[in-house]
């Protein structure tokens, strides 16, 4: 059987190379790894394309989802997409970033809270308080000297846009892979 999977990229589309359009970054380069076309949907509130593609020697039903919506209101186009897709909170992964976490650094977790992160904090509330969906934690650092919004909304390095469409890449692949087998398992 085939496992389905959804990713989403949380940013923000008129920012598209701030730390806090990472998610978004990183749709778009599993995109071009795999050969997916990403179209704007309307219906599902933003761009959305889709693939069967091969993480190890595992196929998997690859959904992938930058939702048109400014971050903090992300959440009801996820929801959209979810019911219409892989139907499962755990098929799903929010790829967002994380000022808590060091540059360059993907934490994955199932479930809990926003932990702050208000476009997190949207798709929870859309879901109804369900948390049960993976989250892609991508490292971008902090710099105490700046405050947080205007940090989150400046532009990422040129090495960590490169990262992530590189060696960074590769480790959200394993870990997409082992999300996959998981499910497949369950």
């Amino acid at each position: 059987m085939t496992s389905r999977l959804l990713v989403v990229g949380l940013g923000n589309l008129p920012y598209p190379s701030t730390r806090h359009s990472v998610g978004h970054v990183i749709v778009d380069a599993l995109a071009a790894r795999f050969g997916i076309h990403m179209n704007m949907s309307r219906t599902m509130g933003g761009f959305i394309g889709h693939s069967d593609v091969l993480f190890s020697d595992d196929t998997v039903s690859l959904t992938l989802f930058k939702p048109k919506p400014l971050m903090n209101i992300t959440g009801p186009s996820v929801a959209s997409v979810l019911r219409n897709t892989v139907k499962l909170p755990t098929s799903v992964i929010v790829v967002h970033d994380s000022l808590d976490h060091k540059v360059k650094v993907l934490s994955v977790k199932l479930g809990g809270s926003a932990n702050g992160h208000n476009g997190v904090r949207s798709v929870i509330n859309a879901l109804g308080a369900n948390a049960d969906f993976y989250r892609f934690r991508i490292g971008i650092g902090r710099d105490r000297a700046v405050d947080p919004a205007e940090y989150v909304l400046s532009n990422m390095p040129l090495d960590e846009l490169l990262h992530w469409n590189g060696v960074g890449l590769d480790r959200v692949c394993d870990e997409l892979g082992k999300i996959a087998s998981r499910n497949r398992a369950a």
